[in-house]
């Protein structure tokens, strides 16, 4: 009769360890990084560039929007470069230590892409970097007011021609 029980013990335990060692090696969605938003993401040392777009009405004038997150203890100025019409163009942004600036709203610092060749709904080549650190490039998405009206605000007008 004791062999019975032993037995049922450890054929439930069996059961027990083999219907719950299932979360052992399931891949979990909530560790898989994405982009939840319209824009792209990048790190380059301490600072963390996050949902990182171009808005344009035309292509050939563009507004960058992106939130940097800066985690260290010293404010860095950021460089932010991109071509146009052959030649690398470079605009500089400060970010507060241990702070976040969405660059490109309203009361913001602002980085304006002008003399651009491309067209909304393409993806536009923008390089980031600051100190010494190794800068990253990233894709940004080009868009338009018809993408969201969220950014419909944020769109730079396009300049009269004299």
């Amino acid at each position: 009769m004791s062999a019975r029980i032993v037995a049922s013990v450890f054929l439930a335990a069996g059961i027990l360890l083999g219907t719950s060692a299932c979360g052992f090696y399931a891949p979990q969605a909530t560790l898989i990084q994405y982009d939840p938003s319209d824009g792209v993401s990048g790190d380059v040392g301490e600072i963390a560039f996050r949902n990182a777009m171009l808005l344009s009405e035309d292509g050939s004038t563009a507004s960058l929007l992106v939130t940097a997150v800066n985690k260290g203890d010293s404010a860095q100025s950021v460089t932010v470069q991109y071509e146009a019409g052959g030649q690398k163009v470079t605009e500089n942004v400060t970010i507060r230590a241990n702070s976040s600036v969405t660059i490109g709203t309203e009361d913001r610092p602002s980085v304006l892409l002008e003399n651009l060749d491309a067209a909304p709904g393409d993806l536009f080549p923008v390089f980031f970097q600051y100190g010494e650190e190794t800068g990253v490039q990233l894709l940004l998405p080009i868009l338009d007011g018809t993408t969201g009206v969220e950014y419909a605000d944020l769109i730079p007008t396009a300049t009269p021609a004299a």
